[in-house]
C-alpha cells in the first residue's frame, strides 16, 4: 500500500505541474509538446513593459474593417482577433477622421460667392476701366491738337507733312 500511495503522490505531482504550466495533459498530447521544466522563479511577464506601436496604415485598416462589420459581435471578434481594446478603436476613429479631414482642400469661410454677382462686379470693373481710358484718350487728343496748332503758329513741320 505504501508503494501505491507513493506512486499516486508522484502522479498527483506531475498533474499539478501540468496544471501550473497552463497546459492540460490532453492538450499536450494533442500538440505533442514535451512538458517544460520551468523553475518557479521564471515568469512569462517581462520585467520592463513596452508599449505597443501601431502604424498609421494598420490603424486605418482596422478602422475600415470595423466600419465594414455589419453583423452583431463582428467588431468584438475583430478586436479579439487583433488583440485590441475598444478604446484603441475609438481613438483611432478620431485620428483617421482628422487625417481624412486634413487631406481635404481648405474651404473658404463665409458665404458662398454668387455667380451672378461675380459677373456683375466684373462688368462694373471693366466699365470703370473703359471710362478711365476714354478720359485719357480725350486728353491725349487735346494735347495733339494743341501741338499741331503750336507747330502751325511757329511754322514747324508736323508729322503728317514730313
Amino acid at each position: 500500500m505504501n508503494a501505491k500511495m507513493t506512486n499516486a503522490m508522484q502522479q498527483h505531482d506531475t498533474n499539478a505541474d501540468v496544471f501550473l504550466e497552463g497546459v492540460s495533459q490532453g492538450a499536450r498530447r494533442a500538440t505533442e509538446e514535451a512538458p517544460s521544466k520551468k523553475s518557479a522563479n521564471e515568469s512569462e511577464v517581462v520585467a520592463v513593459a513596452r508599449r505597443r506601436k501601431f502604424t498609421a496604415s494598420y490603424m486605418q485598416r482596422i478602422v475600415r474593417e470595423a466600419d465594414a462589420c455589419t453583423e452583431p459581435g463582428g467588431i468584438g471578434a475583430l478586436l479579439r482577433r487583433e488583440g485590441l481594446y475598444s478604446s484603441h478603436l475609438s481613438k483611432w476613429r478620431v485620428e483617421v477622421a482628422a487625417k481624412d479631414a486634413a487631406a481635404l482642400p481648405n474651404k473658404a469661410r463665409g458665404p458662398k460667392p454668387d455667380a451672378a454677382k461675380v459677373v456683375d462686379r466684373r462688368v462694373a470693373s471693366l466699365e470703370q476701366d473703359v471710362a478711365k481710358l476714354r478720359k485719357k484718350l480725350v486728353r491725349a487728343e487735346q494735347i495733339i491738337d494743341v501741338q499741331k496748332k503750336l507747330c502751325d503758329l511757329l511754322g514747324l513741320p508736323t508729322a503728317g507733312e514730313a
